[in-house]
């Protein structure tokens, strides 16, 4: 008897319109085909028939990976919208910034090791300069 092969998610299979390719990358195969015959034309008439074909491939070559790129369910152009939305547009603001104790307590430790005169031990001396004005 023979299986077929079914997908868990239903939601990775994509309708194919004609040559098992989807709308887009007709679209895009077809734009990279109309505008490469135009380069093809036109640079085999300056140059070799060679070089003329892979000037057309370079031509070509942006419109058939428009069509075939995908990344996480994502086509090219929305990676590039999201991308100029979360670093252009609206770029990362931190709002929290968190404190490093290790660092607080080796300061702490520098000061503790140097210990400065501090307000409480002005006042305490001045406090015993007036308990010596008192008489008694």
């Amino acid at each position: 008897m023979a299986f077929v092969p079914v997908p868990k998610d239903l939601a990775k299979v994509k309708t194919k319109i004609a040559f098992n390719l989807t709308r887009r990358q007709l679209i895009s195969f077809s734009l990279g085909g109309i505008i490469g015959f135009f380069i093809y034309i036109n640079a085999k008439q300056i140059f070799p028939n060679d070089i003329a074909l892979l000037i057309m491939m370079v031509g070509v070559m942006p419109f058939f990976f428009l069509g075939v790129y995908e990344r996480d369910g994502l086509n090219f152009e929305k990676l590039i919208k999201y991308y100029y939305e979360s670093k252009i547009r609206n770029p990362e603001v931190r709002i929290y910034k968190n404190t490093n104790s290790y660092e607080a307590l080796v300061k702490g430790a520098d000061k503790l090791a140097k210990p400065p005169k501090s307000a409480a031990k002005k006042a305490n001396s001045e406090v015993t300069k007036k308990q010596r004005r008192i008489p008694a």
